[in-house]
């Protein structure tokens, strides 16, 4: 108990905005007292890392870097940026912990532990040799001919099947807040690992929602919790949907036309299935190596996923059986797909809700698609 006091008082004290919450403050202890969970030294980690050498990584909120543990295997170590007037980063670093600290899932990557050293803040997790979703399977021709149609099956089911245990298993359950290409982790067999947990919230007891500032990615954000910074598990299944007709159609989520400008990959789905042609979709490296069946069932869960009207979305549940064709959702109707195609309307929303600043970083996919936050 005199560890987990003495870890706590490390944070910057002055900032309510930024200050572990008594709810977060809970779940820390808890997670210095677990015999699984290291805290690490700074001089320990930089010479496992060689002085921090091997970037794998780059994030919103730090670098990545590989490294090994004297006789243990290989780590990757984040390295927060968490500048002192605002202590930018350390409710991600805080969020993590109290997320993954004391769960374990074949879906979720593993946190082995963290390091406190001044204003440093690094976390420690399991090495994934295969990168990203983004990194080593999806963007460039190349990277897609290696995405075999069992490889898209079977990583979107682990997506789905680790997002169920967050929502429905975990308690208290787990919203991620930023699910997308570049936070789902593929270790040495290609299993996929949700990662990133920063902008993750814990909803306890029975709470349904929540009301914060917006966080995520443009392409992948719900728009009622763009618009409304009330946030529900629904916004996690939204983003989910639209990283199923990623993976299934190999195509960017904004791609830019000199012509139409911005097109977002929802509303393309969504006119091929008003056209009932959803098949031309599917990533055209695939040819005809694919089971059509499997890849119908697959667009239109995504498309059920990302329906406007947030009630008739699937819960994750719900969706894992649709995908394994447990349950046929070939009867289901499926309504018309929200979007948010504005970042710049998001923006002055928020403003004039909280009058707070916003900020954006990490371009993703075009200029358009943006990972941010409001506090």
């Amino acid at each position: 108990m005199k560890l987990a006091a003495s870890f706590l008082r490390c944070f910057h004290p002055s900032s309510a905005v930024n200050a572990p919450q008594e709810d977060d403050e809970e779940e820390v202890v808890q997670a210095i007292q677990n015999p699984n969970f290291r805290v690490f030294s700074y001089n320990e980690l930089k010479a496992a890392t060689q002085g921090f050498k091997n970037k794998i990584g780059e994030g919103g909120f730090g670098s990545v870097y590989m490294g090994r543990l004297v006789g243990d295997n290989f780590i990757a170590v984040k390295v927060l940026s968490v500048e002192i007037e605002s202590m930018r980063g350390e409710r991600e670093f805080i969020s993590e912990i109290a997320s993954l600290s004391d769960i374990k899932h074949e879906n979720l990557v593993n946190l082995r532990g963290c390091c406190v050293d001044g204003a440093q803040r690094l976390l420690v997790y399991d090495y994934m040799k295969n990168n990203s979703l983004s990194h080593t399977l999806l963007g460039t021709e190349q990277n897609r001919m290696k995405f075999t149609w069992t490889m898209r099956k079977n990583v979107s089911l682990g997506i789905a099947r680790g997002l169920c245990y967050l929502h429905e298993e975990v308690n208290p359950h787990i919203v991620h807040r930023d699910i997308k290409s570049s936070n789902i982790l593929l270790d040495q067999n290609f299993t996929a690992k949700l990662g990133d947990f920063g902008l993750s919230k814990l909803f306890r007891d029975n709470v349904s929602h929540i009301s914060t500032g917006v966080a995520g990615t443009l392409g992948y954000l719900s728009p009622e919790y763009a618009h409304s910074g009330h946030l529900t598990r629904k916004a996690d299944v939204y983003s989910f949907g639209v990283l199923l007709l990623e993976i299934v159609s190999g195509r960017p989520i904004v791609d830019y036309h000199l012509q139409y400008g911005d097109q977002f990959l929802v509303e393309k789905a969504w006119e091929l299935y008003k056209a009932e042609n959803l098949l031309e979709l599917v990533d055209s490296v695939l040819k005809e190596e694919f089971s059509k069946e499997e890849a119908k069932r697959f667009l239109r869960v995504g498309l059920l996923c990302v329906q406007q009207t947030t009630k008739l979305r699937p819960a994750m549940s719900l969706a894992v059986k649709m995908l394994t064709n447990e349950i046929d959702s070939e009867d289901i109707e499926i309504s018309q797909p929200g979007l948010v195609a504005d970042l710049m309307e998001v923006k002055i929303r928020q403003k004039n809700k909280h009058s707070s600043n916003f900020t954006t970083s990490s371009p993703v996919a075009s200029s358009s698609t943006r990972s941010f936050q409001t506090r």
